[in-house]
């Protein structure tokens, strides 16, 4: 993985917010035994009671971490099941379930690392004090925790609370897509037959392009870097990630190199690639339109959802251009919006062509967007249209949900 990914999905990793925490107890009760013996000798607050006050929190904030770790897998198993599994990576990183983890976690060890210190004879009157002063600044904190985690749970892993998350991954995504098709770089060209490849060394999923390192490859070695496999793409080993034009041929430390800026990894994520958050949206909706679930409602929530982000990102993706491309030796193609919007229409167009509503919704939502569309998008959409309108013609069998569908497609290709 490249160390700039690693720092930026650093701070939304479970273990760090914990670890931080549990250092910060730590270094609390250490400054406490520090500072003790520079205080006056009069100084005596609580120091009868915070070891008391520390066995209690060791033994509830222990049940407390379990309770709420408990509570997390089960919404992660809960989403995997009734949504999408791709979902679960944006529950992972929720900052308000980390946050009231890492804060019972660290407590515990306060806790703990405070009853062992009161037992020697170093820990003075005065660092007693300071202890007891801190013990009610982190009841206080853990108080506050809490509540917002009570409240927290209520909607938590739950399904419109998905439909959320996915909406606003999908929507950061595709507002970056819209407003940087190429990621910084410049719009595809043609590949000079000469060109040499630039393999991928594992197989797996393309899920970032380090660009800054691209360019700076590119200038150091007097080339043009021509990328061919972008975010969300597959690759097999051995498969061209770009090509590189330039005088001689790439030796392997060109090859490593050039491949360090490709970060290949198992499984999609939501970075840098606009068509996973529509993937997601469609997924949701498939699962809702099984016949195991039968929730015609969830779909068409989604549907709402898949309207307002591909209206923001034509909205973007309307307005002039006028930022001169930051990495001029770097040619990347942009994903099409064709398969955008086949990703999201054509899952939820095949599994609710038997039912009228979604049918209906999915030609009102194509409709909304085609309101001040530039004629390729109307294009597009107005084929999306008629595929959904195939599928659910083929579905229906009532003569009255055949004509309102008739009527609904022929007034989203109007508009």
């Amino acid at each position: 993985m490249h160390w700039r990914t690693f720092l930026a999905r650093l701070t939304r990793q479970i273990w760090f917010r914990a670890t931080v925490f549990t250092v910060a107890a730590i270094i609390l009760v250490l400054a406490a035994a520090a500072l003790g013996p520079s205080l006056p000798a009069d100084l005596k607050l609580g120091e009868d009671a915070v070891q008391n006050i520390l066995q209690i929190l060791a033994t509830s904030m222990l049940a407390v971490t379990t309770f709420s770790l408990t509570a997390m897998i089960t919404a992660f198993g809960s989403v995997a099941s009734q949504t999408t599994p791709r979902a679960t990576q944006l529950l992972i990183a929720d900052t308000t379930s980390q946050n009231a983890l890492s804060t019972f976690l660290g407590t515990f060890v306060f806790a703990i690392v405070g009853i062992v210190a009161l037992s020697t004879d170093r820990f003075t009157d005065q660092a007693r004090s300071i202890l007891f002063l801190g013990t009610l600044a982190v009841i206080a904190l853990v108080a506050i925790t809490l509540l917002r985690w009570i409240a927290h749970l209520t909607t938590f892993g739950r399904v419109p609370d998905i439909i959320d998350r996915v909406e606003q991954a999908a929507a950061d995504a595709a507002r970056t897509f819209a407003a940087n098709p190429h990621l910084g770089g410049v719009a595809p060209a043609e590949i000079p037959r000469a060109a040499h490849a630039v393999v991928a060394r594992r197989a797996g999923v393309v899920t970032g392009l380090a660009m800054k390192d691209l360019e700076e490859f590119a200038v150091e070695r007097d080339a043009t870097v021509h990328v061919v496999t972008v975010p969300g793409a597959e690759v097999g080993r051995g498969e061209p990630l770009a090509y590189v034009v330039r005088g001689r041929a790439l030796d392997d430390a060109d090859q490593e190199a050039a491949c360090r800026a490709f970060i290949v990894e198992s499984h999609r994520t939501f970075e840098q690639d606009p068509r996973l958050g529509l993937i997601a949206l469609a997924e949701i909706a498939s699962r809702a339109l099984s016949p195991a679930v039968n929730d015609p409602g969830t779909a068409i929530e989604v549907l709402n959802a898949i309207d307002r982000v591909v209206s923001e990102m034509l909205a973007a993706d309307g307005q002039p251009d006028t930022d001169e491309p930051e990495y001029l030796h770097v040619h990347v193609p942009a994903p099409a919006l064709a398969d955008l919007l086949e990703d999201a229409f054509r899952p939820i167009a095949r599994d609710g062509a038997a039912q009228i509503e979604v049918g209906l919704r999915i030609q009102r939502v194509i409709g909304h967007l085609m309101r001040g569309a530039d004629a390729p998008t109307r294009e597009l959409l107005t084929h999306a249209s008629v595929r959904a309108e195939t599928r659910a013609s083929a579905a229906l069998t009532d003569p009255e949900d055949l004509r309102l569908l008739a009527a609904a497609a022929q007034a989203a290709r109007q508009d």
